[in-house]
């Protein structure tokens, strides 16, 4: 059976599934990355995918535990999603320019992460971008890095950056990958946040998954980042052009992809000579917590609450997904778990 964990897209509310892993943590008593073969993120998600399996052979630093990725939000969502009244005026409000300085997050991810790459992760991991020149989406893959170190090896910090770059809310993400051991650099990128088609990665991460390993049962947990129903008015929406839209459809295609990605994803999952298990863990948000840059002290410690709510909601799942996780139960041959 190969395990998979998918975390969607969505900004501080990422601080919901951080809270969820933490629980399943402490219930396993293994880190997340003994308990998945493959963790998958996008934008949010993949900040939190990268910090769980980050293992940085240069340092001997492993990985973060899901509670150290929840007090990450905590502490530094007010410095990935600053604005000094410098760039507010030169944005003119966010009308010429992103709202956001994508300087506060890259020297986050750079405390964070350091020189780890992903070629050294220490479960495979999956985190999507959208590569703007190319017009393609883009896959971080650590198998394939591990591979082809020219062009497909990238610095964590940098793929952090990346799946992260939201549309409006900050910068695209221009990247080199890390030079390989010839010294040689492969050709830069330029990248949005993977949410603009995969918020919720489940469906990239089983379609992988079932290529290469066609024969393998799966067990899938997907963990959502709170959906958010804010309604769009007619009154107001008649009236609106490029700018008024650009967030609110956005917004709008993020939330509508993850759910069908679920349905799709259950699905799949099911089928098939050996069907496999899907566990998804989503909540309903009030509309007042429903913001992707909502960091707020009162803010971040209400989206908690609402984590321990579904924690408590969804709790007997919690505890088959983790008798089905335990290392010590699934060892192959080769005596790996």
């Amino acid at each position: 059976m190969k395990t998979i964990l998918s975390i969607d897209g969505g900004g501080i509310r990422g601080i919901i599934p951080a809270r969820v892993l933490a629980e399943v943590e402490s219930r396993a008593g293994w880190p997340t990355s003994k308990l998945f073969d493959y963790v998958a993120g996008t934008s949010t998600g993949g900040i939190l995918a990268v910090g769980l399996v980050r293992s940085d052979a240069g340092s001997g630093l492993g990985p973060y535990t899901a509670e150290a990725m929840a007090q990450l939000y905590a502490k530094e969502g007010a410095s990935i999603f600053s604005r000094s009244p410098w760039h507010r005026l030169r944005s003119l409000g966010s009308l010429a320019g992103p709202k956001y300085d994508s300087r506060g997050g890259a020297r986050v991810f750079r405390d964070y992460f350091g020189s780890a790459e992903l070629k050294d992760a220490c479960t495979r991991l999956l985190v999507t971008a959208y590569e703007i020149e190319s017009r393609t989406p883009y896959f971080f893959k650590s198998w394939e890095a591990e591979k082809n170190r020219l062009d497909k090896n990238f610095y964590l910090r940098d793929v952090a950056a990346a799946t992260s770059a939201a549309p409006t809310y900050f910068s695209p993400y221009r990247t080199w990958p890390v030079c390989d051991d010839a010294g040689r650099l492969g050709r830069p990128r330029v990248f949005v946040d993977g949410g603009v088609f995969a918020n919720n990665p489940a469906m990239c991460a089983v379609a992988e998954v079932k290529k290469l390993h066609p024969d393998e049962e799966l067990l899938v947990v997907s963990i959502g980042t709170g959906n958010a129903d804010k309604p769009i008015y007619y009154r107001d929406s008649r009236k609106w052009g490029v700018a008024g839209w650009a967030v609110p459809l956005l917004d709008t295609l993020i939330d509508g992809v993850s759910d069908t990605v679920d349905y799709q994803a259950a699905l799949m999952v099911a089928s098939g000579p050996r069907p496999g298990k899907y566990y998804r863990f989503q909540t309903d948000l009030p509309r007042e917590m429903q913001e992707m840059d909502d960091v707020r002290p009162r803010t971040i410690s209400a989206l908690l609450a609402w984590a321990d709510r579904l924690i408590e909601r969804q709790s007997s799942e919690l505890d088959e997904i983790c008798k089905l996780l335990d290392p010590s139960a699934r060892v192959d041959g080769g005596g790996r778990a």
